[in-house]
């Protein structure tokens, strides 16, 4: 209790870091609907925040290497402030994708920052309580971000200028804290030939993962406005999604530590498309229908990067983790840039429920090829725990690396 309460500051900025950071997505899409931008445009500005993401993720631990974890802390919470501000100076969809780049940058830099901190301060003995309630933090504030969408109004000053303000306020508890500042970590090499080399499904099923939840929540709102709902439900519809994918992480986790990996993400794939044609055909039923849908689409869609991520690691050695994670977070960026650009194009061409149709041809090529790896080799008796895999930056490995390898060693 007493290391949680230490780390109270790290976890206060981790909140209102997500109510910023995850509020600008959907509110980027409510405003350009507002402002007349087309849909390609609005799918330009998920894609840019992914950009952003990438770079941050590469560049945070150098610029932490020369600066420090708390100026690092606050050059990019500096960055998605600028960002945020700008967005109603400038009514340009091209320029806020510039300004969407520094959201995405400011999001991996300050996640980066925060897990150094983490793996330099905890134990072996206290690295599974932290990183519980590190998750539910992650995931509360990623909850709350949606749920703040149904109070912003749309292309407006105030709106913009509350988003960047909780982002300053995350500079308060992190750059007040006592905790001494540990000392920079080696940054992991990036390697995405190794995600590839120690699972091909792993690597293929993360650029799914990107393809389904990215597109959902950057283009998501999109399809909500064009179904009929409004500002409020679409934040229901939202958050709906991300209340899914907390519910299922319990119960896959037990089928994936007890079945054949390969089969759960194959039976994940085909519930997803499932879902993704009730979601579909529900869109006419009403709001309760729609909010359902979405939380079906949440259970089937969500654990898939943390499946694939446990089966990719029962094919690493303790030495290969941090980077293999790594390498799995750049398959998902990869796959999170041009997924919602891509629905968006869709959504212009063919409608609304392109952006499903979309998201079940990616999984549909993911069943279809969980099938062929089936005979390719023999599943692993001896396997890594399932642990759920936050997607925010690429030193995440190293706090997770002790947690596989202890299970992985028992007898």
């Amino acid at each position: 209790m007493r290391l949680l309460i230490s780390f109270a500051a790290l976890f206060l900025s981790v909140i209102l870091l997500q109510l910023s950071s995850g509020g600008v997505g959907p509110l980027d899409v409510l405003s350009g609907i507002q402002l007349g931008f087309s849909n390609q445009e609005i799918g330009l500005l998920g894609s840019a925040h992914f950009v952003g993401f990438f770079i941050g993720c590469w560049w945070a631990p150098r610029l932490m290497g020369s600066v420090g974890h708390s100026r690092a802390f606050a050059a990019f919470t500096a960055a998605g402030s600028i960002g945020l501000m700008s967005h109603m100076l400038v009514l340009d969809p091209y320029a806020w994708a510039l300004m969407r780049v520094a959201s995405g940058l400011c999001v991996a830099g300050c996640y980066t920052v925060v897990e150094a901190w983490l793996n330099a301060k905890v134990t072996n003995e206290t690295r599974g309580r932290t990183m519980g309630a590190y998750r539910v933090v992650d995931m509360s504030g990623s909850l709350a971000a949606q749920m703040i969408i149904g109070v912003l109004s749309p292309a407006s000053y105030v709106s913009y200028n509350l988003l960047a303000i909780l982002c300053c306020a995350a500079l308060i508890p992190l750059t007040l804290t006592r905790l001494p500042q540990p000392e920079t970590p080696a940054q992991p090499r990036l390697r995405p030939r190794l995600a590839v080399d120690r699972s091909p499904l792993a690597a293929a099923a993360v650029v799914v993962a990107a393809l389904s939840s990215a597109s959902f929540r950057m283009v998501g709102p999109i399809y909500g406005e064009e179904v009929g709902l409004t500002a409020g439900q679409i934040a229901w519809f939202l958050s709906a999604f991300v209340l899914g994918g907390a519910l299922a992480q319990f119960p896959i986790g037990w089928l994936a530590d007890k079945f054949d990996r390969r089969w759960v993400l194959i039976w994940l794939s085909g519930a997803s498309i499932v879902s993704c044609a009730i979601t579909v055909m529900s869109a006419g039923l009403g709001t309760q229908a729609i909010f359902l849908t979405a939380t079906l689409f949440g259970l089937t869609t969500f654990p898939i990067y943390s499946v694939a991520a446990a089966h990719a690691h029962d094919f690493a050695t303790s030495e290969e983790r941090v980077e293999l994670s790594a390498a799995l977070m750049f398959w998902f960026a990869v796959g999170a840039i041009f997924a919602p650009y891509l629905a968006s194009v869709l959504i212009d061409s063919y409608g609304p429920a392109a952006l499903f149709t979309m998201i079940s041809v990616g999984h549909g090529v993911l069943v279809i090829f969980g099938l062929t790896r089936l005979r390719a080799r023999p599943t692993k008796q001896k396997r890594t725990p399932y642990v759920y895999a936050p997607r925010t930056s690429f030193t995440i490995g190293r706090l997770m690396r002790r947690q596989r390898d202890e299970t992985n060693n028992a007898p």
